[in-house]
């Protein structure tokens, strides 16, 4: 199913099946006497289907949850092509990963049925929403039964319906990075579902921890023999990853692939040993083909569609610096010592942007922007993305420059 398709589908199927859903959890809650004082979470569920980048952001939360309750009994929901990420970041067993596929929606209703009765046989007992105000997982987090139930709420906010699902009902904060609401969705699991809304605890008090990626020493040579075959000869000069993609999911994210051609010039022109690669999925390859054409140097060549996630990821630390649009790669980096220069424009690196040392956000700073949130469905009006289009290549240029020569200690 296309990403248009997953939100009609979540829009307009999924309101009449929030309400339906707790409609039932307040009859059942009238009925069902609770325990006091109920025993801590064993068993914990991540449900977060989209985004392989946001859950490089849920690296630390993750980790808190193992820390809790142990890594053989956390557990992971993702759609099948997003849960490669998991792998890399290896914090969970792979086994404990459930991968649900969405093809088409007859193979996903399949593997949600088979999800679910997978989960109840584990009698997970908590569920931790990711997704924000998506329907869908908070659907799923009530299916499985788990008797705690970990997400946002709308309460008095314009906020997308989504039912009350929820036993540890989260409010939104808009001024918190991603990262930090995720760690804050964990351990509201150890809180009062009395104490409303969740959750009065210090900001300061969140542990952050980013990941670091480490290749096999088989794997870094593999990379370092296909840039030789690619390029000819060996690398002897910095290496500059582009990276035109932007995920389907919000096509509005995409920088002009005139200004990338411009910003390859730049390098090119100015900096006599700097190499250039384009990365980027098979798709994307035509597009790649073109910007290679129009840069016609031998100094360029396209790796889209050449290498895996993690082949990619070897890549970054075998390079100097990735000019990127605001996508997964971006996150994806931060894992390794690569400087990662991020173009920013419908959304804002103080909610998504990566972590760590060497991230680099350019932004144009309209007053329109950003102009997708959480609160519209990340359904944004805007159809000229003249917040990307006012970021110029010679910005960009400066800014790479900038980043090769620290790296030189120049």
């Amino acid at each position: 199913m296309s990403p248009n398709t997953i939100r009609f589908i979540d829009i307009w199927m999924g309101k009449t099946a929030c309400f339906i859903l707790t409609c039932h959890r307040r009859i059942v809650d009238m009925f069902l006497i609770r325990d006091a004082t109920p025993s801590p979470a064993k068993k914990i569920l991540f449900i977060k289907l989209i985004e392989q980048g946001a859950t490089v952001l849920a690296y630390s939360a993750i980790r808190r949850a193992v820390q809790m309750v142990g890594r053989e009994n956390v557990f992971f929901c993702v759609f099948e092509e997003n849960r490669e990420i998991l792998d890399i970041l290896d914090v969970i067993p792979h086994d404990n990963i459930f991968a649900v596929r969405h093809n088409n929606f007859f193979i996903f209703l399949f593997d949600v049925a088979r999800f679910l009765v997978n989960v109840r046989r584990l009698e997970i007992d908590a569920t931790v929403d990711m997704e924000f105000f998506a329907r869908a997982s908070a659907l799923l987090a009530y299916l499985t039964g788990a008797r705690r139930r970990v997400g946002m709420h709308r309460y008095t906010s314009e906020a997308p319906y989504r039912g009350d699902l929820m036993t540890h009902r989260i409010q939104y904060n808009p001024y918190l990075h991603t990262a930090k609401t995720y760690n804050l969705l964990v351990e509201a699991l150890k809180w009062d579902t009395h104490d409303v809304p969740l959750i009065k605890t210090p900001i300061d008090t969140v542990e952050e921890v980013v990941p670091e990626f480490i290749p096999r020493e088989e794997e870094t040579s593999h990379i370092k023999e296909m840039l030789r075959h690619r390029f000819g000869r060996e690398i002897e000069g910095p290496l500059v990853l582009l990276n035109p993609n932007a995920s389907d999911l919000i096509p509005i994210r995409k920088w002009p692939v005139e200004n990338f051609i411009r910003l390859g010039t730049l390098i090119l022109s100015h900096q006599n040993t700097t190499v250039i690669a384009i990365t980027g999925t098979r798709a994307e390859r035509e597009t790649a083909e073109d910007i290679c054409r129009k840069l016609g140097s031998s100094r360029v060549v396209n790796l889209t569609g050449e290498t895996s996630l993690r082949s990619l990821m070897v890549l970054y630390t075998l390079s100097d610096v990735l000019v990127t649009n605001d996508s997964g790669p971006a996150h994806f980096a931060s894992m390794t010592d690569i400087d990662t220069v991020v173009l920013y424009g419908p959304e804002t690196p103080k909610l998504y942007g990566s972590r760590g040392n060497r991230f680099h956000a350019i932004q144009a700073g309209l007053a329109c922007s950003p102009c997708v949130n959480v609160f519209n469905h990340r359904f944004s009006p805007c159809t000229n993305n003249i917040c990307l289009q006012m970021i110029s290549p010679d910005e960009v240029y400066d800014k790479v420059l900038g980043c090769l020569q620290k790296r030189r200690g120049s």
